[in-house]
Parts: C-alpha cells; structure tokens; sequence
C-alpha cells in the first residue's frame, strides 16, 4: 500500500492535508497521508532537496505539492522550474507548465530507474481560498456572513473557475474574503469551508484540482521497488 507525502506552503494547507484530504484518500487505500509544512515558498533549491530525500529515503511512498503559483521564484538560482516559461502560457496551463517542468526536473535527478508515478506535482493558481469560492452559499453561512453572499458570488461569476479568480496583491482570494470578513482565519475557516463546501463540489468547480485528485487516486499502489501496481 501506499504512503502519500505533501510538501506544503503553511499552516492552511497542513490542516486540509490533516483534515480533508487523507480522509478521503484513506478510502482509496493509502495507509498514510501527511504534510510537511515548508513556512512558505522556498528557492527551488531547497524544495527539491527536501523532496529528493523523502523519495530516495521511503521507496515506497508518493510525494506531491500543494503551492501557490503566483508566489513561485521566477528568477535567479532559486527560481521553479517552468516558473518563467509560464508567464506566456495561457491560463488554463501556466499551472501545468511548472507541474510537467517540475516532474522534468525530479526524474532527472532521480535517475532512468525512477518510477516517475512517485511524484505528482500540483501547483494551485491563485491561493487555497480560490477553493472556497465553489459554493459562496456554503462559505458564507459558514462565516455568518449570508448577507454578503451577492457580493461573493459576483466575485465567483467574473471568472470562469474559482482556480482563476486573480492573483494581484489586492485582489488574491484571501485579500478577497478578508477585506469583506476581516474575522477570516485562513488555517480554522478555510479548512471548515472546505469541509462545509465538500471535496466533490470542489473538484466540479476546479478542473485543475479535479485532474490532481484524480491522479493521486488512480495512482494509490507503488510497490516498495517504486514500480507502479496501480489497480483499475
């Protein structure tokens, strides 16, 4: 069975992982799900390091990462790769661009006996909060905040998937709900909307995440060597 390991920004997305995430995973046969909490974007450097030795020093677990696109280094040695190359892609595969660069870069390093299905990088858009504007009904009762439930919808409507509600200093999600809900506490609302909101509505709404879930889903069983057993 498999071990699941997620390099993570912070506080936030260690509590989905903790609270969310492994319990649905669970049901999908792996025996261990947990976050390693990197205390934001680190160089890329760094990252890797980190990521190299949980595969090199548990042959049988799967890495992935949970970070923020709009925060990645794009310059310079600590710069991601794909990071830069993204700024030209559209939308829809600025995430992807770094995601293929990143397993580029980890298989290189791994070596040609690497199970590349042992490593599954996710990059989100703009931000966890992007995730709680599914269903702005749910987040919003969750906050007792319904009144403002036009005006969170209308921030919802003006983007084709809440992965795509922009990511400038004022108008990231986070600066979003805080600016209407100063009280918002990203790490105990944000995991209780996700919670409130429910994994499969998220994944409607966010084709991205969808396509993440997905692959860890498909992806349950690597055997102890790292060759893919994965079962229909």
């Amino acid at each position: 069975m498999t071990r699941l390991l997620l390099y993570v920004e912070g506080e936030t997305e260690e509590s989905f992982v903790a609270n969310v995430l492994s319990w649905h995973l669970y049901s999908w046969g792996y025996t261990s799900v947990s976050a390693r909490p990197s205390g934001g974007i680190k160089p890329w450097p760094t990252a890797r390091k980190e990521i190299l030795r949980n595969l090199t020093q548990d042959r049988g677990c799967v890495v992935s990462t949970m970070v923020d696109f709009y925060g990645l280094p794009m310059r310079d040695s600590g710069a991601w790769p794909g990071r830069a190359a993204a700024e030209k892609s559209t939308v829809p595969q600025k995430a992807k661009t770094v995601e293929d660069a990143l397993l580029s870069d980890i298989v290189n390093h791994m070596g040609s006996r690497f199970n590349p299905n042992r490593f599954v990088p996710y990059v989100m858009m703009h931000e966890f909060e992007a995730m709680l504007f599914s269903d702005c009904l749910k987040f919003c009762t969750l906050l007792g905040r319904v009144d403002l439930l036009p005006r969170f919808q209308a921030m919802r409507d003006a983007f084709a998937s809440p992965e795509e509600i922009d990511d400038s200093p004022l108008n990231a999600p986070s600066k979003r709900v805080e600016t209407l809900v100063p009280s918002y506490r990203k790490p105990l609302h944000g995991t209780l909307g996700v919670l409130e909101i429910g994994l499969e509505t998220i994944r409607r709404e966010c084709p991205h995440f969808r396509g993440w879930l997905e692959r860890l889903e498909s992806n349950r069983l690597v055997s102890a060597a790292g060759t893919s057993t994965q079962t229909s």
